[in-house]
């Protein structure tokens, strides 16, 4: 067990290290930015304007377009927006919350040509549900020589569901949980396995209105219940911009508990917590944009592209600022300890309630990567793969919550980015195509 530890943190370390997947990432969404002439920023309002409109359905699809934005920011946001800021600070320095936006600005033209292609290329199955994702416009966009490819992409993505997705999210919520409320991690689990049964059996329809009512119920709460936090605290924000700037570019002295650190390590956290926090490359939005009630993929890519803003320059915001406003950044604290520490600061019962927020968040991450693993699984094995799917699924989430979980973990980082490698190919393959059908829609709007 030792020797396969090491072998995968080995990897973990060159997938996710500085110089293949934290420059990677970012790169192809300078590319995909370039080459869009930034048209994810500049249309910005405009999606925001196409999210509200598509509360109704537009178009042929499973899901509203709001929906199906709601199913992704149900996987991606969760524990990396809370425990995932807190560690690029605790690592980094406050500068990695800078370089954590500036992977999500970039980000935003990935998840957005993701979108695009996955609307584009999509397919139907016999029952009528709409199917797509990387490893459809890896096959409908490259052709059955590039097959292989979305082969891997649908291996990867099933297998790192078990990880990141399920038992990884399960522990959080067990974790969490039994440390601030004494629930037992049994009935933690059981409760769970319950839960996400009976959404599961009612197929992406269910995970999407779930979705549609969770999602925007705990971001809101979240990140007002966060303001209030920066607000008490106002007097500190100007000098915590201060410092996230002057950190992000000349590194952090020590502090504290905190015992300092240069730029780099402040740009390879700051890049990584982001990516792991939006997914943006990942390859695993498309899949539930894909099921979008949409005419445009267009369209439903400006919609796509604000699960990027939301979760990082939003959401993950409001988490590093309180950090960093109520000096716990300093406290010597870790992860969701250091989070804890910040609401707890300002809030009565602030620690309370950001282990009912992880709860909720891993809750739907559960939910949304469900429904991921269980595409990639039809796209491997066909229909009758989704039961047997849905029951393993059930399962892992036990083990997932009464286990220790070293070993999966660095497992589940390995598979999460192998996924990205496929997706990456076929982002730039395709990028030529994703930018006719922009130019198209820009000139059908004249």
């Amino acid at each position: 067990m030792e020797t396969l530890s090491a072998v995968f943190s080995a990897l973990s370390g060159f997938i996710w290290g500085p110089y293949f997947l934290l420059w990677l990432l970012p790169l192809v969404g300078v590319f995909l930015m370039t080459r869009l002439t930034g048209f994810p920023l500049l249309r910005i309002p405009a999606a925001f304007r196409q999210l509200w409109q598509g509360r109704r359905g537009r178009g042929r699809g499973d899901v509203t377009s709001f929906n199906a934005l709601m199913t992704a920011l149900s996987a991606t946001i969760g524990t990396g927006n809370i425990v995932g800021v807190a560690t690029a600070i605790g690592l980094g320095g406050p500068g990695a919350l800078f370089w954590m936006w500036c992977t999500a600005l970039v980000g935003m033209a990935t998840k957005y040509a993701e979108a695009v292609c996955a609307v584009h290329y999509r397919e139907t199955d016999s029952k009528g549900n709409n199917l797509g994702g990387p490893m459809y416009y890896i096959k409908n966009g490259l052709g059955p020589k590039w097959t292989w490819l979305g082969g891997a992409f649908a291996v990867f993505g099933c297998l790192a569901g078990f990880g990141i997705g399920n038992t990884v999210q399960a522990h959080s919520v067990a974790d969490a949980l039994n440390g601030s409320l004494s629930i037992p991690k049994v009935l933690t689990a059981v409760v769970l396995m319950a839960l996400v049964f009976v959404v599961l059996i009612g197929g992406v329809r269910r995970i999407a209105e779930v979705a549609g009512k969770l999602v925007p119920f705990m971001g809101i709460a979240y990140v007002l219940c966060g303001l209030t936090v920066i607000f008490i605290n106002l007097g500190a924000l100007p000098a915590a911009f201060s410092l996230i700037i002057d950190s992000a570019f000349n590194g952090t002295a020590a502090a504290g508990g905190f015992a300092g650190a240069g730029v780099a390590l402040a740009i390879q956290f700051g890049v990584a917590r982001g990516v792991f926090s939006n997914e943006a490359g990942l390859g695993s939005a498309p899949i539930a944009h894909a099921a979008a009630q949409t005419d445009s993929p267009v369209r439903q890519g400006m919609v796509a592209m604000l699960g990027t803003f939301i979760d990082t320059i939003i959401v993950c915001s409001i988490t590093g600022l309180a950090i960093v406003v109520t000096g716990a950044w300093s406290s010597g604290e870790e992860g969701a300890l250091m989070s804890q520490a910040a609401f707890a600061h300002s809030l009565p019962a602030g620690d309370i309630l950001i282990s009912v927020a992880i709860a909720l968040f891993a809750f739907t991450t559960l939910l949304g990567w469900s429904y991921y693993g269980e595409r990639c699984a039809q796209y491997l094995f066909g229909a009758r793969a989704i039961t047997p799917f849905r029951v393993l699924w059930v399962l892992a989430i036990f083990v997932g919550a009464t286990a220790e979980l070293k070993l999966v973990w660095i497992v589940a980082d390995v598979l999460n980015g192998l996924m990205a490698v496929p997706n990456l190919i076929a982002l730039v393959l395709l990028s030529g195509v994703v930018v006719k059908l922009t130019r198209e829609f820009k000139q059908s709007e004249r």
